[in-house]
């Protein structure tokens, strides 16, 4: 990993980019982060930079965390996230990553908490066909349907599609382009959607399949 970056989610919209052609794009409130701490191999095991986003106020978080951001002199933050870059030695606790890290035409993956839809049957959480409503198929029509055999194997095979609990988990987007930074307004738009709702927590990193 080479750059990373915290942010929240703004919301949807479109520009037009230099042909004339309409893009939609994700504007995400990129940074500041702050370097918080520095993980070593020699006191951790591994390398990695924890960083902070979002100013809170001193009063809301816990007597350790407070010095622990009293000693990185970043003030109270609300989020801590580590990201193992490729050379962690070229951070030091206070410095700040802006939204400027990233560049117009960069590649990234993008990470957030998908919304929440609740308790959710199967057509809606996998994508399952009804049954038919004729012919004496009862008042099943949006159920899961046949659990398979009977005596044999005489279970339900583990990733039977059933009702649940459906989003609120952690998605990523890859390979989306970044269309455009506006480093003096913290902004970064991303071409295409990305997960979460608005004011969302998201995670912007280089992509790991495309150089």
């Amino acid at each position: 990993m080479k750059k990373a970056i915290l942010g929240k989610k703004i919301g949807m919209t479109q520009i037009f980019n230099e042909a004339g052609k309409v893009v939609p794009v994700t504007v995400v409130e990129a940074g500041p982060c702050f370097v918080v701490q520095k993980k070593t191999v020699e006191n951790d095991g591994y390398n990695a930079i924890q960083l902070g986003f979002g100013a809170a106020k001193s009063d809301k978080v816990s007597k350790p965390m407070k010095g622990h951001f009293d000693k990185a002199n970043t003030g109270a933050l609300r989020v801590l996230r580590e990201f193992r870059f490729d050379d962690c030695d070229a951070f030091n606790i206070g410095d700040t990553i802006l939204a400027d890290t990233f560049a117009v035409g960069d590649i990234v993956d993008v990470s957030g908490t998908s919304k929440g839809k609740g308790y959710a049957g199967p057509i809606k959480r996998f994508n399952q066909h009804r049954l038919k409503e004729t012919h004496g198929t009862g008042p099943v029509h949006r159920q899961a349907g046949s659990m398979g055999a009977c005596s044999s194997p005489s279970r339900i095979y583990k990733g039977k599609g059933l009702a649940g609990h459906m989003g609120a988990e952690k998605i990523t987007v890859q390979n989306l382009e970044i269309v455009s930074v506006d480093a003096e307004n913290r902004l970064i738009a991303i071409r295409g959607a990305i997960p979460g709702s608005k004011g969302g927590l998201v995670s912007i990193v280089n992509s790991v399949k495309k150089a």
